[in-house]
């Protein structure tokens, strides 16, 4: 269910990497859990963020939830289809609704972040 060469967060962001660069996005748990995404609010390119900081939110019928950064690095781009399309956090989680790449700036911290195959096991431990 969840790509197998991804990273995954507690926080449930999924992170992509290739080279130094990392693609961002939120898990298909975590928008399941949000419901109808409405909203996100994602950073502007050239922003810094340290690992586990909020970079963003996304709104959904039911909440406001804020979007953590899985590891340290400046935004180098930023998915504007979600902008005029969050409806594609819930259709497309994993794929097309991926919301910034960043340059990595501390590859160490991806040791922190969990296979997909640990991050199911995270989730039945969650329920």
């Amino acid at each position: 269910m969840y790509p197998k060469d991804n990273l995954y967060s507690s926080d449930h962001e999924w992170i992509s990497v290739k080279d130094s660069v990392a693609t961002i996005g939120i898990t298909d748990y975590a928008q399941h859990e949000l419901g109808d995404v409405v909203f996100v609010d994602l950073p502007e390119v050239g922003d810094s963020f340290e690992a586990n900081e909020p970079f963003g939110s996304v709104e959904s019928v039911k909440a406001v939830s804020e979007i953590f950064c899985p590891v340290s690095g400046e935004v180098i781009e930023v998915n504007s289809k979600l902008e005029a399309n969050p409806e594609l956090i819930n259709e497309s989680p994993h794929e097309r609704a991926w919301m910034i790449r960043i340059r990595i700036a501390n590859p160490e911290e991806l040791k922190e972040l969990m296979s997909a195959d640990a991050y199911e096991e995270y989730l039945q431990e969650q329920s």
